[in-house]
């Protein structure tokens, strides 16, 4: 049976974006699948202050650029959640929620990592009413507000300052008094005087009202004391964990669900490329990701025509 696409893409990410970019430039046929929207966590970043070329760009604005770049030369974009792949006879088949199957010889995995919940009760109840992973999606209803941010890393002091436009209050829970976000961004939020925060506490219990957020509940590290912080909207940032639950059949991934590959971004799956914050990898950045795609497309490229 001839493949439908040459090659499959999985993921609308940066790094699955510039992979649809060089590989349709390249004139293979290629078919973008993304059960959101393009961008990835991008699409969720207020501001973007590290990407070559842009001193400052908002997540949404660069999201758009490289959508619209991936489609430029002739690249398919369409919806779909991929819950499996197969590979018999050198044709891979892309599983799909709804029951479609697409067929390439190649495929090039790019669905990064989904963000981590504190795991509290009534989390995912409650999520659209007062807990929120998207800052940008959900900031402004809670104008005028108090809010809590969960985490101390990039994600989290970030999201902190873009919430600060529309809240009154920015209280930021870390279980630790160290940073793990960049100085820079670390030294303007503790400027602000819109951001507070609380060291040394972990989340207990989210507290409601009306079958709304209204608080958190913490504990102390140290003296294991309780108190409650006010706010009206919880936004964890406390890490996240790799998308790969369709590729545990093909057996590439690590114990902790993240993909092995070389430095081609080959998987011991002959025509099987990851790319991407899926990856085992120590630098997780949307310049190293869209390396990852360059790569892994070139290869990709490199094994279609050979096959």
């Amino acid at each position: 049976m001839e493949p439908q696409y040459q090659l499959i893409i999985i993921g609308s990410g940066p790094a699955g974006m510039t992979s649809a970019m060089y590989a349709s430039r390249a004139e293979v046929k290629t078919l973008i699948l993304e059960n959101a929207a393009p961008g990835g966590k991008m699409v969720k970043t207020h501001l973007v202050e590290n990407y070559p070329a842009f001193e400052s760009i908002t997540g949404v604005d660069l999201s758009m650029k490289m959508h619209n770049h991936s489609l430029a030369f002739g690249a398919v974009y369409q919806y779909g959640d991929v819950v499996n792949i197969i590979k018999e006879n050198g044709v891979f088949s892309v599983h799909t929620a709804d029951g479609s199957v697409y067929t390439s010889k190649a495929v090039i995995a790019a669905t990064g990592t989904i963000e981590r919940k504190i795991g509290l009760d009534q989390e995912d109840e409650l999520v659209g009413k007062g807990v929120s992973y998207c800052a940008v999606c959900d900031g402004a209803f809670f104008k005028n507000r108090e809010v809590i941010v969960v985490g101390g890393g990039d994600s989290a002091i970030d999201e902190s300052l873009y919430l600060t436009q529309f809240v009154s209050k920015v209280t930021v829970v870390m279980r630790r008094d160290v940073f793990r976000a960049d100085p820079g961004t670390v030294a303007r939020a503790k400027e602000n005087p819109k951001i507070h925060f609380v060291y040394n506490h972990t989340p207990q219990e989210i507290m409601t009202e009306g079958g709304l957020v209204s608080g958190l509940k913490v504990k102390s590290t140290e003296t294991s004391e309780e108190k409650i912080v006010k706010g009206a909207a919880l936004f964890p940032y406390i890490g996240a964990d790799p998308a790969t639950k369709y590729l545990k059949s093909l057996s590439v991934l690590d114990e902790w669900g993240y993909s092995q590959v070389n430095d081609y971004m080959e998987t011991k799956i002959t025509g099987l490329y990851t790319v991407g914050d899926m990856n085992q990898k120590h630098l997780r950045q949307i310049v190293t990701a869209t390396a990852d795609g360059a790569i892994a497309a070139q290869q990709a490229i490199d094994y279609i025509i050979k096959n």
